[in-house]
């Protein structure tokens, strides 16, 4: 029997992973130099606090709150602890188990008399891990463990990202506003002008009804905003843990925060400390894990006890003159058959390793896809903002231009309104495409995982 499980034990180790079929870019489409071959010290792969590439003050604090009060990054770091704690119960089965016992018992039959049994005793029982089960078990739940961990990490880039991106929104919707009660002076004055040219007889009344119109229009534009601006500042109430009367912003500043410097050149390597792919890849281990324990199965269980105890029939035996009892051994147990239930084991957590490692694959293209998406973003945004900004030139100085004619009497309002109406757009789209440009690098920052630190920008 001996020389049969360690025949068995033989057969019973850790399983050698089957090989995933996927790999990371040796370049990224969307930018020259991105070179998967890059050599990245692993002290420069830690990300850090990587918001603080766009140097606001305000934008510091918040995602500092996020990380210190947010809801669901707490539940996260709770089921990171409660897998960590499964760990030690999931060893705990291969050390030494010390129990005591005592028992009062009186029993009797139809023809006999009653009888009674007082008993004491201690108990040591020790199933030594042979075959590495218990370590295989333990090794799972580790990288099950700290898969959780990384699914914590994971969750506060996600919910830090999502703050940046509403703080980002709520600047530029102050943004917006402030653009928009310009215009509505410019409006008015253009409403009063054409009033008193009315009044003099040289305009039509439609003229005075569309500057009114216009203004009108830009009232509600603004109201649409604040709306759109107390959605957003609730938004991050929440994510910083607290309610929208509890939240503070101070006063914003002039302009949005400052673009970082993107290095020339990135290492797609960078795509191996994100944490969702951390966690998909801790997992793979767990799975792997799982099928040396299914092999195991088939191997015999070896337990070791031993027992001593006192006994009397009566009280005042048990404790004058106790029978002593003790027991000491080992057993050995295995099942012959059990209908393929063992069988059944060993290829569900084969399956269980194939649905896992398909699950890190598709972590892995997702994560090359989300960069792509960024640099292509990214890329394209920057020429749209240099269009976007000729676009306004071209149409302030054709405002400018068609004022003036107006004010001569050469056009009608009609032209006026079409003209400010087509400098206000752009003005907007000009503020809309920074916004974007300026969440493009934030997604590029959470698709690496937390940035470039310890790069040259």
């Amino acid at each position: 029997m001996l020389a049969l499980a360690m025949l068995l034990g033989g057969c019973a180790g850790l399983p050698a992973p089957t090989e995933v079929p996927v790999t990371l870019p040796e370049r990224f489409k969307h930018t020259e130099g991105w070179l998967a071959a890059a050599a990245v010290a692993p002290a420069q792969l830690a990300p850090g606090p990587w918001w603080q590439v766009y140097g606001d003050p305000m934008l510091d604090r918040l995602l500092r709150d996020v990380a210190a009060a947010n809801p669901d990054l707490a539940q996260a770091a709770a089921r990171a602890r409660q897998a960590q704690a499964l760990v030690s119960a999931t060893g705990a089965g291969a050390r030494p188990q010390l129990g005591v016992s005592a028992a009062a018992t009186r029993s009797g039959a139809s023809n006999d008399s009653a009888s009674s049994r007082f008993s004491a005793g201690l108990q040591i029982a020790w199933a030594p891990d042979l075959w590495g089960r218990t370590a295989l078990a333990q090794g799972a739940a580790q990288a099950e463990a700290d898969a959780s961990l990384a699914d914590r990490d994971a969750v506060r880039l996600v919910l830090q990202l999502g703050a940046a991106e509403y703080y980002v929104r709520l600047r530029s919707l102050d943004l917006h506003q402030a653009l928009l009660r310009q215009t509505l002076v410019a409006y008015q004055r253009s409403l009063d002008l054409t009033r008193n040219q009315y009044d003099a007889g040289l305009v039509a009344r439609a003229d005075v009804i569309q500057a009114e119109t216009q203004l009108q229009a830009v009232r509600t534009q603004i109201v649409a905003s604040q709306r759109q601006q107390a959605l957003a500042y609730n938004a991050l109430a929440e994510l910083t843990g607290r309610t929208p009367d509890q939240l503070v912003l101070a006063q914003a500043a002039a302009d949005l925060p400052a673009l970082p410097a993107i290095p020339s050149a990135v290492p797609s390597a960078l795509l191996v400390r994100r944490p969702d792919l951390a966690a998909a890849q801790q997992r793979l281990a767990a799975a792997n894990a799982r099928i040396g324990v299914a092999r195991t199965a088939w191997l015999p269980d070896l337990s070791l006890g031993a027992g001593a105890g006192l006994q009397g029939a009566t009280l005042s035996q048990w404790l004058q003159a106790p029978i002593r009892v003790w027991s000491f051994g080992p057993a050995l147990a295995a099942a012959l058959l059990d209908g393929g239930a063992r069988a059944a084991a060993l290829e569900q957590a084969e399956a269980g390793y194939e649905l896992v490692s398909q699950a890190w694959r598709g972590a892995v293209l997702q994560a090359v896809r989300e960069t792509e998406d960024a640099l292509a973003s990214l890329a394209l945004l920057d020429e749209q903002v240099e269009q976007q900004a000729q676009l306004v030139r071209l149409a302030q100085e054709n405002l400018r231009v068609v004022n003036n004619r107006y004010e001569a009497g050469v056009v009608s309002f009609l032209e006026v309104a079409t003209a400010q109406n087509l400098a206000l757009n752009s003005e907007r789209s000009a503020l809309d495409v920074q916004t974007e440009r300026l969440l493009a690098s934030m997604q590029l920052v959470a698709a690496l995982g937390g940035g470039w630190d310890g790069l040259q920008p």
